[in-house]
C-alpha cells in the first residue's frame, strides 16, 4: 500500500531550533557499525563466491569496549586494549550435494576487523592495540527457513520494521555532516597529521545563530606541547569556520573546538591511536549515525541498526536505504516540494516489494494536485520493484549506512 500525504508541518529550515549530530570515523560507536557492515559484507562474498547466494546472517551487535591509554605530548602509550566482540548469527555450514562445508567463520570476522581498522586509521593498530573477539550463534530456524523461501524469487522479510527516509538535508545537516568529512578527509590529514580520525561534531541552531561543537581527537605523539596542540587546534577551527562560511552562510556560526580542553590544569584532548576508545569510551553497534549518517532528533528516525544486517532480506537495512532513494528522488524531480518524508514498514514473511505500508510526506507550496501524486507513486513504485538490486549497491559500498 502507497499512501501520499500533504502534511502541515513547520519545514526544519523555518523551526527557531534545530538540532544535528555526526559521530565521526573513529568515534567508537562508528567503529562497531563499520565492523559489523564489513563483517556481513566479507560473509556475502564469501557465500555468494562458494555457494551462489547469500546466506543469512545477521551481525549487527558489535561492541566496542574501551581500553586504557597514557597520552604525552611527544608520545604516550596503550595500557590495555580495546577489546571489540563481534556478535550475531550466521550459517556456519552448508548442506549441498557433496555432504556438509563447514565456512570459516572465524577467519572472515577477524580478517574484516583488522582490515576495516586497516583502512580506517593510521594509528590504531589492529594486532597490537585491539583485541578482536567474537561470539556469532547460528540464525533462528524459523528466521533462516523463511529467508530459504525467498532466494529464488524476491526474498522475505526476516523481520517486521520500519525504514525512513527524508530530503533535503538543510544546510546545518550539510554543515555537521561535511565537517567531519573535512577534518578526516586525505587532504586534510596530509596537511594536519596530528588531527586523529575521532571526529564528532553537534550542530545547534537557534533561530540565525549556531553553535558548532567540534570534538577533535589529537595524536599524542606528534604533538609536541601545549603550544603545537592550541595552534592545530586553532588551525581546525578556522578550517570550519571556512566550510561553514561557504555551506551555511546564512546562519552566524560560532565554532568550539575540544571544548573539554583546560590547558590551564593540563587538560587536553590527546590521545595514542586517535580515538577515545583507547581509553574507555565504548561503542556499539546502532548507537551512533542513522543511514544518512545523521543523528537528527528534528526528523522522522528509525531505531534500525542498519550496518551488519543481511543485504538481502533484512528490511532494517534495506528498507532504509530504499526510503532515502524515494525521498532524494521525489525531491529533485517532484515541483514545489519543499520537504518530504518517507517511511516504509515491512511485515515478515512476506516479499521485501510487498511493504505493509509505504508512506510518503509531503510538505508543498499549493495543492497536493493528482498529477504529483502520480509523480510520487510512480517514483516510489519504481523503487519498490527494483528493490533487490540494493543488494548489489550495498555490497560495492556504494550507499550510506551510517
Amino acid at each position: 500500500m502507497i499512501v501520499i500525504e500533504k502534511v502541515d508541518k513547520t519545514p526544519v529550515v523555518k523551526r527557531l531550533v534545530e538540532i544535528v549530530e555526526r559521530k565521526g570515523q573513529g568515534h567508537p560507536d562508528y567503529i562497531a557499525d563499520g565492523i559489523s557492515e564489513w563483517v556481513s559484507r566479507y560473509l556475502s562474498r564469501y557465500y555468494l563466491e562458494h555457494f551462489g547466494i547469500i546466506l543469512h546472517h545477521n551481525v549487527d551487535k558489535t561492541l566496542v569496549v574501551g581500553g586504557q591509554a597514557a597520552p604525552r605530548f611527544g608520545g604516550g602509550e596503550v595500557l590495555q586494549p580495546i577489546y571489540i566482540l563481534v556478535s550475531g548469527r550466521a550459517t556456519y555450514e552448508v548442506r549441498t550435494k557433496d555432504g556438509v562445508v563447514k565456512v570459516p567463520l572465524g577467519t572472515l570476522v577477524m580478517q574484516a576487523a583488522r582490515d576495516w581498522i586497516k583502512q580506517h586509521f593510521r594509528f590504531l593498530d589492529p594486532d597490537t592495540h585491539v583485541v578482536i573477539d567474537y561470539k556469532i550463534g547460528q540464525g533462528s530456524a524459523d528466521l533462516v527457513g523463511i529467508y530459504d523461501l525467498g532466494v529464488k524469487s524476491v526474498p522475505l522479510a526476516n523481520d517486521t520494521s520500519v525504514g525512513v527516509g527524508y530530503a533535503p538535508l538543510t544546510p546545518l545537516e550539510q554543515l555537521v555532516y561535511k565537517t567531519e568529512r573535512l577534518l578526516n578527509s586525505r587532504d586534510f590529514k596530509a596537511k594536519y597529521p596530528e588531527v586523529g580520525e575521532d571526529v564528532k561534531v553537534m550542530g545547534v541552531r537557534v533561530g540565525k545563530e549556531v553553535k558548532l561543537t567540534v570534538a577533535a581527537a589529537m595524536i599524542s605523539k606528534l604533538v609536541k606541547d601545549k603550544s603545537h596542540y592550541l595552534s592545530v587546534k586553532e588551525d581546525v577551527k578556522k578550517a570550519v569556520e571556512d566550510l561553514a562560511s561557504k555551506v551555511a552562510p546564512e546562519y552566524n556560526i560560532e565554532v568550539v573546538v575540544n571544548a573539554a580542553d583546560k590547558p590551564e590544569h593540563g587538560i587536553f584532548y590527546l590521545t595514542v591511536t586517535g580515538t577515545s576508545a583507547e581509553h574507555g569510551d565504548d561503542g556499539m553497534t546502532g548507537r551512533g549515525n542513522r543511514a544518512n549518517g545523521l543523528i537528527t532528533p528534528m526528523r522522522s528516525m528509525s531505531l534500525e541498526a542498519a550496518a551488519g544486517k543481511n543485504p538481502v532480506s533484512h528490511v532494517g537495512k534495506i528498507y532504509n536505504v530504499v526510503a532515502q532513494r524515494i525521498a532524494d528522488k521525489v525531491y529533485n524531480q517532484v515541483k514545489d516540494i519543499i520537504e518530504v518524508y518517507v517511511e516504509i514498514v515491512s511485515q515478515i514473511g512476506k516479499p521485501i516489494n510487498e511493504p505493509k505500508i509505504l508512506n510518503v510526506e509531503i510538505i508543498k507550496s499549493g495543492e497536493l494536485t493528482g498529477e504529483v501524486r502520480n509523480e510520487v507513486e510512480a517514483i516510489a513504485r519504481e523503487e519498490i520493484e527494483k528493490i533487490t538490486q540494493i543488494t548489489d549497491y550495498i555490497l560495492r559500498g556504494e550507499v550510506s549506512l551510517y
